[in-house]
């Protein structure tokens, strides 16, 4: 009997570039059908291309002092692995506009690129919310809370019952004739982000 899916390589920790833990303090998201996604043609994993839909941009959140954070998490179901998918990060603010951003982000499906801290991979960047894209499921403030100066808490996740059929992408978009790295990468998102 044979199955879907076999492993073909192992690997090992390196002692000369160690694991790192955590993302840089920015995100960048975009509305889900603003932007076209496309991927390696031999690999579903890796973005190779970000092409926005007319005008579309990309919009960057910055934060400070490790205030983002995000987690991949494997759901086995009856047909096969899936994976739970969240970002959670802070807006110290409470504007119309941040609360005209956080109903946007609840009732529309968005997309998440966030940088690794950990370089040394080919999934420095990674794209979150790939097929079923994202949805603000928690959007808290305090207005006592002096960890985040009375801004929201914010929870951005996969929508109910539609949990990702791969792990974050990688993404690795190289310039018009050459090889992809990390710097061609986010000069392809940043050419796109307001």
């Amino acid at each position: 009997m044979s199955i879907y899916n076999k492993i073909n390589a192992g690997f090992s920790l390196s002692t000369g570039a160690p694991v790192t833990s955590g993302i840089e303090d920015v995100i960048y998201i975009f509305n889900e059908d603003d932007i076209t996604l496309t991927y390696d043609i031999t690999n579903p994993l890796i973005v190779t291309g970000l092409t926005a839909v007319t005008s579309a941009k990309v919009y960057k959140f910055e934060g400070t002092n490790n205030s983002f954070n995000a987690t991949s998490k494997l759901a086995k179901t009856q047909v096969g692995p899936r994976y739970t998918e969240e970002i959670d990060f802070n807006i110290a603010g409470l504007s119309v506009d941040v609360k005209t951003q956080l109903m946007a982000m609840g009732y529309g499906r968005v997309r998440a690129i966030v940088i690794n801290n950990y370089k040394s991979s080919d999934s420095a960047v990674e794209l979150f919310g790939a097929i079923n894209g994202l949805i603000l499921t928690d959007a808290e403030r305090n207005a006592a809370d002096e960890t985040v100066e009375g801004g929201y808490k914010l929870k951005l996740t996969n929508p109910d019952k539609l949990k990702e059929p791969y792990p974050p992408r990688a993404v690795s978009i190289g310039p018009e004739s050459g090889t992809a790295t990390y710097a061609s990468t986010l000069a392809a998102i940043e050419a796109l982000a307001v």
